[in-house]
This record gives C-alpha cells, structure tokens and sequence, in this order.
C-alpha cells in the first residue's frame, strides 16, 4: 500500500501521554503527528469523585483541540496496525502513515465481556461504573439513592487503570452513608483479587484502618466472575488454587472490568507474548525490545509500574529524550525509575497518597509532611492541584 504521508516522529495516541510527550518533542521537532480520532480529553482521575458526587463530570471533559499541542499535525484519524519492519502506520480511515521514529501510547482497553452479565446492567439495577465519562455521574445517582440494603464494589485481577480506583469509590459512599445516618443499615463488601489492602506495608496498614473504621467487610484474593441483574446477584471466584466461589447479592455494586492493550495492538509485531499483549518495551527507556526506532508509554506499554496518570507524568520526559537521541543516532540513555502515585481518597474531606517506584518502597515527592495517612490537604491536592498540574502543565510539556 502506498503510503499516505511520512512524519518525522509519529504518535498513536492524543490521551495523556502523547499529548505529553508531543508537547516536549515539539520544541526540538519540527515535524510531529499525532493519530487520534476523538473529539474529546478527559481528565479521568476526577471520574472516581464524579463517582462520589464530589466533583461533576462536565469539569473533566475538553475538546482534544484545546489540548493539542500548537504546530503538531492531528491526523484525525484511528490506528489500525503497525508495520514496524517498514516503518508504517494504518489506519482505520485507509491511510498509510511512515516516520522515522514511532511512539505508542493508544491508551487501554476495558473489557467489559470478561465478566458475563455485567454490559446487560451497566447504568442499571444499581450497577455501574467509574471508569467511563458516562457512566461515572449514575455511580452517584445509585449511591445517594441506596439507603440501606447490600453495596458491592469489585477488583478485578491483572493490570488495570489505577489500581486504587476501585477502593475510593467504596470510602467516599461510606463515607457519604455515614454522613447520611444510614452506614448501619448497609452491608458493605470490597472484593480484591490481591492478597492485602496495598503492595506495601506502610499503606496497607492505612488501609486496614479505614475499613476497619467504616465498617467494610473486604474479601481478598477473590474477583467478580458474574452478574445475575435479575435476581441482582453477584458471583465471585478465587484467584489462587484453595480459594472458595462465594455470591453476594447487591443493591448497589461498582464494577472494575478487566483490562489489556487494544486488540489491534495485541495482535501486532509490536506485542508482547502475554495475553494482555502491551507494547513490549525496556522498562527503563521504553525503546522497543525489537525495534529501536520504536517506543511505547502509558497505559499500552509492558513497564511493571502502576498504571496512572502520574507514571505517565515521569515518563514523557523520559520518552521524548529517548526519542530525540533515535532521531540523532545515539543509544537512549534517560531512564525511567518506575515512580508511580495513587491518591486514594479515604473520604469525602481527606486523601493519602501512595508514591512508589520499582523498588516496591515508598518514594515520596512532596518534603515535610507524612502524605502516608489520610490529611485535609491531600484532598485540596487531590481535587483541585492535580487537575491543574494536569491542564496547565503536563500536558504542555512544563511538567
């Protein structure tokens, strides 16, 4: 196929991380795209206090115009296939893009079909969802709406979008049951498919706290395998050999649904051999471990981090510092340290925020104050900081 137009650095993807990493290349690049088709740029991280009826969802949605970078070329357009052996992109609108140098970021895929049951009820029977822009304000509508009764809110196992996602949305209902008189009358119930609360200690134990404090009957190294919306019945299965099936009926139930690479990535030569197929890059400098001419970041690539906004803020430097020695002809040598943060709100008025790299130990950013337990000002942080941090800064490159 005769291809389409060539660009010097070409970047799958207009979520947070190419929009980040086209920011920085722009000013040392004069010949940077950008393949994307949406009209729209969420914030997603406020989903989880959409969720909690403390923020609305209208306040995390931009035009992707706004937030393009000026002098990038937009091909508004979506991916379809990578040729890396020749150099090429396709697309779903019939082009054939070439570069010099490729970065992947096309963001994640939710797969809601894994869990059987669950698409016949999102935004229905009290069954929903942080995890997209329309679903979030029903999670809302179902929490203030149950007064009593039997919540449920679900974990799955593998790599996922923020992974202490699926815990906030449990403390900020309680939290607003509390408030409202009515937490004794509900029977609250977190599943996780891991083994404690957080992979490290000191959080964990945090963690344990507030459970404890609200109440909340939590059932480890277990995963939702079903819904029945009729009998509004919710089916688990263990994770680990030993482990028990258990059901739980629900009046309200926040599902997390499994998640891997886009299926057309997954089936590509840039994937890895695992089911979830991420783009398989160095965990240090995200050069492909194939093509050096190719580099991947966000939530698509194979790194071990934890798959958030704020991994994603330490590797656009990273990336488009790589990118620019491929295009010089020298080795990368910038390397990614594996930082990644989990805000996780504890309430409606206080956050703890869990900072960590791939040594698995803490590695906290902000000096004086112990960011380990829940504080006022990590929420201040949470709700209006970040947000900014994130439209002001990272993504015009300043960040």
């Amino acid at each position: 196929m005769a291809t389409t137009a060539h660009h010097r650095v070409v970047i799958v993807g207009g979520g947070t991380a190419g929009i980040s990493v086209a920011a920085r290349l722009k000013k040392k690049v004069d010949d940077v795209a950008i393949i994307d088709p949406s009209e729209k740029h969420y914030y997603q991280p406020l989903w989880t206090l959409v969720g909690g009826g403390c923020a609305k969802a209208k306040t995390s949605e931009r035009t992707e115009a706004s937030v393009m970078p000026s002098g990038v070329t937009w091909i508004k357009d979506a991916a379809a296939g990578f040729d890396p052996d020749n150099n090429t992109v396709s697309t779903t609108g019939g082009k054939t893009i070439s570069y010099d140098v490729l970065v992947v970021c096309p963001g994640i895929q939710l797969d809601w079909d894994k869990i059987p049951g669950v698409t016949d009820t999102l935004g229905r029977g009290g069954v929903s969802s942080n995890y997209t822009f329309e679903l979030a304000p029903k999670t809302w509508d179902f929490i203030r709406n149950t007064r009593s009764g039997s919540a449920v809110f679900t974990m799955p196992s593998g790599p996922i979008k923020c992974a202490g996602a699926p815990q906030k949305i449990a403390y900020l209902a309680a939290d607003h049951w509390r408030k409202e008189g009515v937490l004794a009358d509900i029977e609250v119930h977190l599943v996780l498919p891991t083994p404690g609360m957080f992979g490290l200690p000191v959080f964990a134990k945090e963690l344990d706290k507030v459970v404890a404090d609200y109440g909340i009957n939590v059932h480890f190294e277990s995963e939702l395998e079903s819904v029945d919306a009729d009998s509004k019945v919710a089916s688990f299965a263990p994770v680990t050999d030993g482990g028990e099936n258990f059901t739980l009926s629900y009046d309200v139930m926040h599902v997390v649904p499994h998640q891997s690479a886009p299926d057309w990535v997954k089936q590509s030569p840039l994937a890895t051999d695992a089911p979830t197929g991420y783009v398989d890059v160095d965990k240090y400098t995200h050069q492909h471990v194939r093509y050096a001419n190719v580099f991947s970041l966000g939530d698509a690539g194979s790194t071990p981090n934890s798959k958030t906004g704020a991994a994603i803020r330490k590797q656009a430097p990273v990336v488009a510092a790589n990118v620019l020695a491929q295009l010089e002809g020298s080795d990368p040598t910038e390397k990614y340290d594996g930082y990644a943060s989990c805000p996780i709100t504890t309430s409606s008025k206080t956050m703890l925020l869990a900072e960590f790299d791939y040594t698995m130990e803490p590695a906290p950013s902000i000096p004086l104050i112990d960011t380990t337990k829940p504080r006022r000002d990590m929420w201040y942080l949470k709700k209006y900081g970040l947000p900014f941090l994130y439209w002001n800064l990272m993504l015009k490159g300043r960040a």
